[in-house]
């Protein structure tokens, strides 16, 4: 008897790591079991793609779900649900934004326990690294985090048992012991003295507005931040990556350390890339976010930054909050954080490929492949291929639409997106070979994620930069 498959996806467009390829998907026991131009057994289940680009689902690095302890904010079962609603199969839940927040193996494991059951795709976590809890590094290495992540800046909640940013002191110990767990240290590169002291004195004058906010975190932030950050790594050889990268002045000095053999990568998010400070002042609090929205030119500078292939990865900094939090005039009160998740992949394809004509490889890329690599998820996640798992999400690039509040399926249902075309849509989305979402019918009714713990060695090889990509 022939070998029947699970399901087969026939006749998409697949995106591979450096091509794209006109074939068939065999899935088997939630992996991709066949990659042909034409498969000819037969499945439980087959999928005309015709028309349609079949990408790794997105692995979104940079995800805030705000379990445990916080009620009414976004949590794990609408977080995923809106993941999977746009493409993400695999997601980085960081360890702020709960309480307790994932500083300690007992808080991580309150963490995974509320993932569990309520996760539709599949999750890692990042452990923190803040101020007297140094020793619980170690242990939370060993329970499986899949590294750490710091503030140099004020994550900006004044809550007793919030997150807290590192001091120059446990920022340099706390390399050197990320350094000998081989793990990386995520780093939100602000300099705290710098923005504070800025930030006090326009609000002691009463200027409030978005263009005093972000005034007071200018690039120079930024860069003071990244270069202290690396010469600590320089010192203690510790692998850094560098979330939310705003500015091009930023990607360029990472390339040049890079260019010196250290290890470290970057990521910026659809927000830097889609929106400007102009957007700020005409959207509202709802597009506020640390770093703020940069200049129209500024943007375009990280584009081509991303085009010549200097910018690792996409992650969405999915910071979500309930709506009332977004609704002060004092934009130094507003909540920091943008609701972006749902969006991310759709975003890129759009802006990315067809505005700008980037290759869909190079995209899948930053999406999927280098997030997987990066942080330990390897061989399993990341790329279409055989042996991993079947995280795919099929796409349309013919079927505009304009983004709707009754499109988000957030907990809290805003977004600066809000109110865009966008010339391309996620149809379906399978995690493991599990359809988790299809546009027709939205969301499965089976949480099937599953926690990934660490599984492989840190790449390092990130300082290979000298070839461009067109």
């Amino acid at each position: 008897m022939s070998e029947r498959l699970d399901v087969i996806i026939r006749n998409g467009s697949v995106v591979l790591r450096d091509e794209v390829r006109l074939l068939d998907i065999g899935i088997k026991n939630g992996k991709i079991s066949h990659l042909d131009e034409r498969l000819t057994l037969e499945a439980e289940q087959v999928v005309d793609a015709s028309g349609m680009v079949i990408m790794a689902g997105m692995v979104d690095a940079h995800v805030h779900l705000n379990e445990p302890g916080l009620g009414d904010w976004e949590g794990f079962a609408t977080g995923s649900a809106a993941l999977a609603a746009g493409g993400c199969t695999t997601y980085i839940d960081m360890p702020l934004n709960g309480i307790p927040p994932t500083v300690t193996v007992s808080a991580m494991e309150m963490k995974q326990e509320a993932a569990r059951e309520q996760s539709l795709v599949d999750y890692a976590i990042w452990g923190g690294l803040v101020p007297g809890h140094l020793d619980d590094l170690a242990p939370m290495c060993e329970a499986g985090v899949i590294g750490f992540k710091a503030f140099m800046s004020s994550p900006g909640d004044p809550g007793e048992e919030a997150f807290r940013e590192v001091d120059d002191l446990t920022l340099w110990e706390g390399m050197k012991r990320i350094a000998r767990m081989n793990r990386v240290l995520a780093l939100h590169a602000e300099s705290e003295s710098l923005v504070s002291r800025l930030g006090q004195a326009k609000q002691a004058e009463g200027k409030v507005t978005a263009q005093d906010y972000t005034s007071t975190r200018p690039i120079l932030a930024e860069l003071e931040a990244v270069n202290r950050a690396l010469f600590y790594a320089e010192q203690t050889g510790c692998p850094l990556h560098f979330v939310h990268i705003s500015s091009e002045a930023a990607v360029m000095i990472i390339v040049e350390a890079k260019k010196r053999g250290v290890n470290v990568t970057l990521e910026t998010c659809p927000h830097y890339l889609l929106l400007t400070e102009d957007d700020l002042e005409r959207i509202g609090p709802t597009a506020k976010c640390a770093p703020p929205l940069r200049s129209e030119e500024e943007k375009e500078r990280l584009w081509e930054a991303l085009r010549q292939g200097y910018i690792d990865m996409i992650s969405s900094d999915h910071s979500p909050c309930p709506s009332s939090m977004k609704e002060s005039r004092n934009y130094f009160e507003a909540w920091g954080g943008i609701s972006g998740a749902q969006s991310s992949l759709e975003l890129m394809i759009d802006e990315g490929h067809l505005k700008r004509g980037i290759g869909l490889s190079q995209l899948s890329r930053m999406l999927s492949y280098t997030p997987a690599e990066r942080f330990g998820l390897l061989p399993d996640k990341g790329e279409i291929r055989l042996g991993a798992d079947a995280d795919l999400v099929m796409i349309s690039l013919n079927t505009p639409y304009v983004l709707r509040t009754e499109h988000l399926l957030y907990r809290h249902k805003h977004s600066p997106y809000v109110g865009k075309e966008l010339g391309c849509k996620v149809l379906a989305t399978w995690s493991r070979g599990n359809l988790v979402y299809e546009e027709a019918k939205a969301i499965s009714p089976v949480k099937a994620g599953q926690w990934c713990r660490y599984k492989t060695k840190v790449n390092l090889t990130f300082n290979e930069v000298d070839v461009k990509i067109n």
